[in-house]
């Protein structure tokens, strides 16, 4: 984004900070489904629950390395959680992840934008009962 083209609440939806505490989201989100289904240890599951963040800075680091973005994600996500970490990220694929968290940006987005289109409709009500009484110039047929 271009910080002089849009306003802060949306800059914030598309930045780095917030896609990466979905991706972090998304994945606690299948590991709490997975445990629901036995295929996570409870404690393993309370462990990714209270460790799972991320450092954009550290995740630059791996990504410069390893060249995969979600690869670097996960990696300095085990990190912080641990041994647990092996239970993150089963059966997803990357793409997983990725588009899901567009889904969440593109609602969060269209969210803070039908807020301006709902303001922007009620100033043009305003507006045309201001003026419905105004004389102005018309004309027809050219």
């Amino acid at each position: 984004m271009i910080s002089r083209y849009t306003r802060p609440e949306l800059e914030a939806v598309w930045s780095e900070d917030q896609r990466y505490a979905h991706w972090v989201r998304i994945e606690v989100a299948v590991c709490r489904a997975l445990e629901r289904r036995g295929e996570i240890p409870r404690d393993a599951l309370r462990a990714i629950e209270t460790r799972a963040k991320v450092d954009p800075k550290r995740v630059a680091e791996i990504e410069a390395r390893v060249h995969h973005d979600v690869n670097a994600f996960l990696d300095a996500l085990a990190e912080e959680i641990g041994p647990a970490a092996r239970y993150v990220h089963l059966g997803l694929t990357s793409s997983d992840v990725l588009d899901t968290c567009l889904a969440l940006q593109m609602r969060d987005a269209l969210d803070l934008i039908l807020v301006e289109c709902d303001r922007a409709l009620a100033a043009l009500e305003r507006r045309a009962q201001e003026h419905k009484r105004t004389v102005c110039v018309g004309r027809t047929h050219g």
